[in-house]
């Protein structure tokens, strides 16, 4: 029992190491600014927030912030898996 354990968390330490590995399709987070908290989101290609800056420009540190927490991992449009 414990072996298959060990494997999976030296698994689990390979796959967090090789980046590619990883693609988000989806997903959202609370980020606590300075005056508020706003929720960021990602979704089918695209980045949403519920912060001002985004709304005006579609920008906003809120979302700079998620791409440099997740720099290295693929951010996709949802895709069809391919057949086999």
């Amino acid at each position: 029992m414990y072996s298959s354990l060990i494997g999976m968390v030296e698994k689990a330490q390979r796959y967090a190491q090789e980046r590619d590995r990883i693609s988000v399709g989806q997903f959202s987070a609370t980020i606590r600014g300075e005056n508020d908290s706003h929720q960021v989101s990602y979704e089918g290609g695209a980045w949403r927030c519920t912060c001002d800056h985004f709304l005006s420009g579609k920008v906003c540190s809120h979302t700079m912030t998620m791409e440099r927490v997740l720099n290295g991992v693929q951010l996709t449009a949802p895709a069809v898996e391919p057949r086999t």
